[in-house]
């Protein structure tokens, strides 16, 4: 089923005017990703270190979290490079285990929790109940498929904040809410993450999480179908290699931002101007 979903995405790109690059005689590579900033700066330049420097043919697919999980498990797509582990996605990690391989981290020190403005003046989670209306009686969050939904679910219900609902959306509708809050100096909660570029546009603050809901430090994982590694040595090698800071991520997802942008053009800006990194990944 997974797969004629993809089929079908492929199919509708096409009609909508996108054009995959030419297939080389390597074969072509898939990657899954969620819309995240994160994951979308990741994949690309993935994507584009394996056509630009690889001679492969790489097809990124835009899908849920869920999804993304499954179609590694399947076989249905090759890779994704946005597995958060250990907490945010622990429960497809969990479903999946077996059925797939994970080729560890690409960035260490991620976090998740509920970021605040820094002049929101409480500190803790705990305190959001007695605030509530100050917060408009909500958590703006992103897509429902994400782990941190779910997670936010359980800090609802652990912290007993019976007066605030988590409100689904993406992560740019949350990033347009938490803009638009700020520009007017109202108190605002959304679900975040770092890396993320809007740590580096505003002055933002983690709510203290004393149950520990949200766990301690993440790590950005890399997840492949089984098989790769016999199928494609070259792509799993560099996949396995594959790792940068979150500094490095938060300068392409800057540019990423600009009005304009095509990630994949911003992928290959990097790849351009880190030629030692590169070629550290590809093992030359």
């Amino acid at each position: 089923m997974l797969k004629k979903g993809l089929l079908v995405f492929s199919m509708l790109a096409l009609l909508m005017g996108f054009t995959p690059a030419k297939a080389e005689a390597k074969g072509t590579v898939t990657i899954t990703y969620v819309e995240w900033a994160c994951a979308v700066t990741s994949t690309y330049v993935v994507q584009a270190v394996l056509q630009e420097e690889l001679g492969y043919n790489v097809e990124v697919l835009p899908v849920s979290a869920a999804a993304m999980w499954q179609a590694i498990a399947t076989g249905d797509a090759d890779a994704m490079v946005t597995a958060w582990l250990p907490v945010t996605h622990a429960s497809y990690y969990e479903q999946t285990k077996g059925q797939l391989e994970n080729l560890g981290a690409l960035a260490h020190g991620a976090r998740i929790g509920l970021v605040v403005p820094q002049y929101v003046t409480i500190s803790a989670i705990e305190e959001m109940n007695a605030n509530a209306g100050k917060f408009r009686n909500r958590i703006v969050g992103i897509d429902p498929g994400a782990g941190i939904m779910s997670t936010t679910e359980q800090a609802i219900v652990e912290y007993n904040l019976t007066n605030i609902e988590l409100v689904e959306g993406s992560d740019a509708t949350m990033a347009a809410a938490l803009q638009d809050a700020i520009q007017n100096e109202e108190w605002i909660a959304v679900t975040g993450w770092s890396p993320h570029w809007k740590f580096g546009r505003w002055d933002l603050k983690y709510l203290e999480d004393p149950k520990k809901i949200y766990g301690d430090e993440e790590y950005i994982g890399k997840i492949v179908r089984k098989g790769l590694k016999d199928d494609m040595p070259e792509v799993y090698s560099f996949l396995e290699n594959f790792a940068w800071s979150q500094e490095d991520m938060a300068t392409v997802m800057d540019w990423n931002e600009e009005r304009g942008s095509d990630p994949y053009e911003s992928a290959k800006r990097f790849i351009a101007e880190n030629p030692d990194m590169v070629n550290q990944w590809l093992g030359r």
